[in-house]
């Protein structure tokens, strides 16, 4: 019996996306510029987001649920510019956006997400 699990881009302490079924997960993703505006940030997360999706067959317009942190609520507006400018307007999925403290303190936004595939 094969295992029906596809862990793409392991390392660390994680696998940056998994596959399970019709259903793609998308770990927490940071920006590597750091020095960056949460606009530019995240302009970066989905990017890298877009790669993802690809690897495993899906992309955009599958998103079910969607999670972000900001480091900063108040720079939610930047976060929102750029995600309204990437997401597919006909596909919005579910999303929640919080404010935590991240794994660095210049890391302004992380996204993690569930597709489809």
């Amino acid at each position: 019996m094969s295992n029906p699990i596809k862990r793409h881009h392991p390392g660390g302490s994680l696998s940056r996306l998994v596959e399970f079924g019709n259903l793609v997960f998308v770990a927490g993703t940071t920006a590597d510029n750091r020095s960056a505006s949460c606009k530019m940030q995240t302009d970066e997360v989905l990017k890298k987001i877009d790669r993802l999706l690809a690897d495993a067959g899906s992309d955009k317009s599958k998103i079910l649920w969607c999670n972000v942190w900001l480091t900063d609520i108040r720079e939610k507006d930047q976060m929102d510019a750029a995600w309204a400018a990437w997401v597919d307007p006909d596909n919005k999925p579910a999303r929640a956006t919080v404010e935590s403290r991240l794994a660095t303190p210049d890391t302004r936004v992380e996204i993690m997400m569930i597709c489809a595939k």
